[in-house]
């Protein structure tokens, strides 16, 4: 063979060789581009849904029990949810008034305050204001039994009904006694003074009925209002008067403890029924734990507090059993009134009844 001839055998070799390698090359390109397109194609991960926020608005001030026990609710329940659930605070009436915070959420905002008997009667669950009558407990035990009767629960239903749920029933408030700018030892030096109190009817007429002149207004307005002699008095439980420092311009606080205020947690219907029953019961149970905590704290801080009012140079007085057993005689007269007309007959009885 001459060198030419051999010369093109190798040529046509190597181009045979080339070409096989090439077309190895080729399947192993194609096998290896499906799995560059799916790296390629790969979806991000979804972005994690917003948490949802309870905005929390009440008229008591930073550092009062009830503020405590809010703190906790917050604490537990985004914990509880792992932070898909937060609870925002608003203390000292930051949202508005507890009238305007009850529109809201029954409106559909997700909002959240304290309520109780007496709001609700505003609301058109009219048996509910009982609750806020004068002197219709005798002791706690007693009204805490009636938040966990039969009762209790039928007519929340029917608040259910008008757009505001129930969180917890069982946060303590607290006694309401009254602080005034002069002393009342006697139900006749209770006449004529004007004292403030919350702005619903059921409290109203529960101090008229006592002889005093009930003055309604928003919390936040009473400090200015007793200092310019607005008014002679105002009702809360000792930690609402002491920490809305009332004691610097009003001196004489009666011990009276005219009603025992079991307060309520509450949110719109509609914001509720917008949970998974997954994050309905994570919000209810954590609001129940809130409040035993809160509880305990009343408990331990009204008795610190009165002796720091009493160091700020405010008198306490204890009402003799005379003057307790003229304002329980004189209390009686709220359960007659025509508000409590449109009451199913036989209420006082009924919840007498199962507070026992």
């Amino acid at each position: 063979m001459n060198l030419f001839n051999k010369g093109i055998k190798l040529t046509l070799a190597a181009i045979a060789v080339s070409s096989f390698i090439a077309g190895c090359g080729g399947e192993e390109a194609k096998e290896a581009a499906p799995a560059a397109s799916a790296s390629q194609n790969t979806a991000a991960p979804a972005p994690a849904a917003e948490p949802i926020v309870l905005k929390f608005g009440y008229e008591n001030n930073p550092g009062e029990p009830f503020d405590e026990g809010a703190k906790k609710w917050q604490e537990l329940l985004n914990e509880r949810s792992k932070g898909t659930m937060k609870i925002e605070l608003y203390p000292s009436s930051q949202l508005g008034s507890k009238t305007d915070i009850i529109d809201s959420m029954i409106l559909g905002e997700d909002v959240a305050t304290l309520a109780d008997g007496a709001f609700y009667a505003d609301r058109g669950v009219a048996d509910f204001g009982i609750i806020f009558g004068p002197f219709l407990f005798d002791s706690w035990d007693e009204a805490f039994k009636l938040n966990n009767s039969q009762w209790f629960k039928d007519e929340e239903k029917l608040l259910n009904e008008k757009g505001i749920k129930i969180a917890a029933a069982n946060w303590k408030y607290g006694d309401r006694h009254t602080l005034t700018t002069k002393p009342v030892r006697s139900i006749e030096d209770l006449h004529g003074l004007k004292i403030r109190v919350a702005t619903s009817e059921i409290f109203s007429e529960g101090m008229r009925v006592l002889g005093a002149t009930p003055t309604p207004m928003p919390l936040g307005d009473v400090y200015t209002a007793l200092q310019q002699h607005t008014i002679d008095g105002v009702e809360n439980p000792i930690p609402v008067l002491y920490n809305g420092k009332f004691y610097e311009v009003a001196k004489y606080l009666l011990l009276d403890a005219h009603i025992k205020n079991i307060t309520n947690i509450i949110v719109g219907t509609k914001f509720f029924n917008k949970l998974t029953p997954e994050q309905q019961t994570m919000l209810l149970e954590t609001c129940q734990e809130a409040g035993e905590y809160q509880n305990s704290v009343v408990d331990k801080v009204e008795k610190e507090l009165l002796e720091k009012m009493k160091a700020e140079g405010v008198e306490v007085i204890e009402p003799s059993e005379e003057f307790k057993a003229d304002l329980k005689k004189a209390s009686l007269e709220f359960y007659t009134l025509p508000l409590t007309k449109t009451w199913t007959p036989n209420l006082y009885e009924t919840v007498k009844a199962n507070c026992k």
